[in-house]
C-alpha cells in the first residue's frame, strides 16, 4: 500500500486522536440517522445518570486552583458538569487543560505524520515475533483493518490507534468527553484557556520511547483489546462515584505490564505539572485545572508532588 494513501487515511484518524489527550488514549463517534416520509415521534428522553467525579482545591490568600480529573471520552447521558464541579468552574477566571484542543484537524495531522511514520522504512510487522504478529494481525482483522495497514508506522502509533478505534462501536464519543464540554463552556463564558503541555510535547512522549517499550505498549494493547469495553465502563463508573482509590487500583493494574510507560506518561508529567501549578500559585486568581483522572489518583499523583512542594490539595465534598 502506498504511503500517500496511508497519509489520507491517517488524516481521518487524526480528527479522532486530536480530541483525546494521548496519555489516556486507552481509557472515538457514531451517530445513527434515519429518514422517513413522515417524522416519527421522538422517543421520551432518558433521565441523565448522575455522576459526582472527584474535585480538589489548592489555595492561599489570593489564589485558588481547582483540580478536576476527567475522562476523555464518554457516552451520552451522563450528568457530571453540575453541583460542585459547575460551581468551581463558574468561579474560575481561566481553564487549564493538558493540551488546548485544536480546531484545525488538518494541522494536527501534519504534526503527527512525520512522527508516526517510521522514516527508516522498517516495517512494523518485522519487529514482532511470530506469536506477537499473529495476535496483532488478529486484532486488526477484528476491527476490519487490513493486516498491513500500519506497516509503515511506528509501534506507538499502532498501539494508540488500536486503543481508540473500538470506542465508537462501544458507544463512546470524544464529543461527549469532559474536555470538550469544558472547552466549549469556557469559550462561551470568555474564559482564557491554556495548556500544561503542547501537542508536540505529548506526541514526543510516545515517539521518544525506545523501540522495546513501544512494542511492549503495542503488545499490551493487543492482548487486552477485548477487555477495552469492560475496562472503560468500569473506569467511568468509578470516576462517576469519585472513588479515586479504586480508580487508582484499576489503572495500576492496567499499567503493571508497562511500568516504564507509566513513568513517562503519568509520573514524570505529574511532577512537571505540580511544578507548574506551584508557580501559578504565585499569581492571584482562580484556575480550573482539568486533566485525566489517572493523574489525580494513587501514588505519584499530582497531589503527591504538590505536597512535596508544601501545597495541600483538599478534596471537596458534595
Amino acid at each position: 500500500m502506498k504511503i500517500w494513501f496511508k497519509k489520507r487515511w491517517f488524516k481521518k484518524l487524526a480528527v479522532t486522536c486530536a480530541a483525546i489527550p494521548f496519555a489516556q488514549c486507552a481509557m472515538a463517534p457514531g451517530h445513527n440517522m434515519a429518514t422517513a416520509a413522515e417524522p416519527a415521534a421522538a422517543p421520551a428522553p432518558k433521565a441523565a445518570t448522575d455522576a459526582d467525579p472527584a474535585l480538589w482545591v489548592v489555595k492561599d490568600d489570593d489564589t485558588t486552583i481547582y483540580l478536576f480529573g476527567t475522562v476523555h471520552v464518554l457516552k451520552p447521558g451522563l450528568s457530571w458538569f453540575d453541583e460542585a464541579v459547575r460551581q468551581a468552574f463558574d468561579k474560575s477566571d481561566q481553564l487549564m487543560l493538558e493540551i488546548i484542543l485544536p480546531d484545525d484537524q488538518a494541522a494536527m495531522a501534519q504534526k503527527m505524520i512525520p512522527l508516526a511514520i517510521d522514516q527508516s522504512g522498517k516495517t512494523l510487522s518485522s519487529r514482532l515475533s511470530p506469536d506477537e504478529l499473529k495476535a496483532y494481525q488478529a486484532a486488526l482483522t477484528g476491527l476490519g483493518i487490513a493486516p498491513a495497514q500500519f506497516d509503515a508506522f511506528e509501534p506507538w502509533f499502532a498501539a494508540m490507534t488500536l486503543s481508540i478505534l473500538p470506542l465508537a462501536k462501544l458507544g463512546y464519543d470524544p464529543e461527549q468527553g469532559a474536555e470538550k464540554l469544558l472547552t466549549a463552556s469556557a469559550k462561551t463564558a470568555g474564559k482564557p484557556i491554556s495548556g500544561l503541555e503542547t501537542i508536540e510535547e505529548q506526541l514526543g512522549f510516545f515517539d521518544g520511547l525506545p523501540e522495546e517499550q513501544q512494542l511492549a505498549f503495542l503488545n499490551s494493547v493487543v492482548k487486552d483489546i477485548d477487555k477495552l469495553g469492560p475496562t472503560l465502563d468500569k473506569t467511568v463508573v468509578l470516576w462517576g462515584k469519585g472513588d479515586t482509590e479504586a480508580l487508582a487500583a484499576a489503572m495500576n493494574e492496567s499499567m503493571a505490564a508497562t511500568p516504564e510507560l507509566a513513568k513517562v506518561l503519568l509520573f514524570d508529567r505529574n511532577a512537571r505539572w505540580a511544578e507548574a501549578l506551584q508557580a501559578r500559585m504565585a499569581q492571584p486568581g482562580t484556575v480550573f485545572v482539568a486533566v485525566g483522572a489517572g493523574h489525580l489518583a494513587g501514588e505519584h499523583s499530582v497531589q503527591d508532588y504538590l505536597k512535596e512542594r508544601g501545597l495541600t490539595a483538599e478534596r471537596i465534598k458534595y
